[in-house]
């Protein structure tokens, strides 16, 4: 089997690091205060993240789906205004989101041959890896995966994910899709096929109704569906307002539904260890799957987090010791009103995401009740209804648009604003 060789190629060895519970988020007060997490969100490089959860997870992961910087040498900025008028860039706020750029293609083909060797190691015997990638650099990650995967590894598709979209290209056809890589360790992998059935285009159907010739004599179960071609079209982000977080490169909740469904059961384990976003443990937990996710940008971990508020997941939120504990101290004045059955923000600032421990031990913070802001309307719930006893104490965290995370501790008081 021939081998892609690059300047510097190398095995890197595993740099675990501790991994520290921050949180646990349990969704409008939903399973607290027993329930264990189903899904874990983890602040930290992802190769130093793989590294640690190799002891508990190695072979044990039944569904990767990885989406890396693209090596496109760009540097992406994420949209944090609320409200804003789409077709109107020149008006939005922005700040940074991720950086795709590299001293050359050996330095971008070497940071992803160390991750996806360990992704290969944390995949169950029966579990799919989906690497998702685009013209700049899937032919090269073809041949890597088929070197870490080896003689007894099972190339299962490449998939093309099309969209529409404008493109500034002037001196060709328009670049418009992405390349998703499958592999398997072997042959026993899952594949759900009835689980991502969808119906025949209704020329077919019309054909097979008028002729007993069509399909040379083989005639297609019209009701149940097909199970679909290796190639997709699901709109981008930037057309779904409904789900757009404003995250750069953010990937659509129907392309990683197909690829949870077909690839994956119920109670399966599902990963995604370049975070962005959040889609993918999104849709996992929407689907009753368990998961881990984790990126190294505080924003990434925060848009995710805030996304999962809305599922009936309970998520533990942990960083590794390495990373710094982006939460501080709040600054400046902030009026809140905290009463035994509710707490109320009286001035918003710029505020995007709040959440409430309503006993507050001084070391892990139970996330019992959360509000975000509206992507669309930019609106934030102010107040969130939640019992408190009179001698705990209450612990706030506060996300701003710009990604800082404060904190701030008050007992409740009947009837009055506490200033903190």
């Amino acid at each position: 089997m021939p081998y892609l060789h690059w300047k510097g190629k190398r095995s890197a060895d595993p740099q675990p690091v501790p991994l520290v519970q921050d949180s646990v988020l349990y969704p409008n007060g939903r399973g607290y205060p027993n329930a264990r997490p189903n899904g874990r969100v983890i602040l930290g490089e992802n190769f130093s993240v793989m590294s640690a959860l190799l002891p508990e997870y190695e072979d044990k992961i039944d569904l990767i789906y990885t989406d890396p910087p693209f090596f496109t040498n760009r540097k992406f900025s994420a949209r944090v205004g609320r409200g804003e008028d789409s077709r109107k860039p020149s008006k939005w706020k922005l700040a940074e989101g991720y950086h795709d750029s590299w001293p050359d293609l050996d330095s971008y083909l070497q940071f992803l041959y160390e991750r996806l060797a360990l992704m290969v190691r944390l995949l169950s015997p029966t579990g799919t890896l989906y690497l998702h990638l685009d013209w700049h650099a899937d032919a090269y990650a073809r041949l890597i995966l088929d070197e870490l995967f080896g003689a007894g590894g099972v190339f299962i598709n490449e998939i093309i994910w099309a969209y529409h979209g404008p493109s500034p290209i002037k001196t060709a056809f328009n670049r418009k899709h992405d390349t998703i890589l499958v592999y398997a360790k072997g042959k026993g992998y899952t594949f759900n096929a009835d689980a991502v059935r969808e119906p025949y285009n209704p020329n077919t159907v019309a054909t097979f109704k008028s002729s007993r010739k069509a399909g040379f004599g083989k005639a297609p179960n019209l009701e149940r569906g097909k199970v679909p071609e290796d190639w997709w079209y699901f709109p981008v982000v930037a057309r779904l307002h409904k789900e757009r977080t404003g995250y750069p490169t953010q990937k659509p909740e129907a392309l990683l539904e197909r690829i949870i469904l077909a690839s994956s059961n119920k109670g399966d384990t599902v990963a995604d260890f370049f975070c962005g976003s959040g889609t993918t443990a999104l849709v996992a937990a929407r689907h009753g799957r368990k998961f881990l996710t984790c990126d190294e940008s505080p924003r990434a971990v925060n848009t995710a987090r805030s996304r999962l508020a809305e599922t009936k997941t309970v998520i533990s939120l942990e960083r590794d010791s390495s990373a710094k504990d982006p939460t501080v101290p709040v600054g400046g004045k902030v009026k809140a009103h905290v009463t035994p059955i509710s707490v109320k923000l009286e001035t918003a600032l710029d505020v995007d995401f709040w959440e409430v421990d309503p006993a507050w031990n001084g070391k892990k913070f139970n996330s019992v009740a959360q509000a975000q802001r509206h992507a669309r309307s930019g609106d934030l719930p102010l107040e969130l209804k939640i019992k408190i006893g009179r001698t705990s104490k209450v612990c706030i965290r506060l996300v701003t648009i710009q990604g800082k995370q404060y904190q701030l501790h008050v007992q409740p008081i009947a009837n009055a604003a506490d200033r903190f």
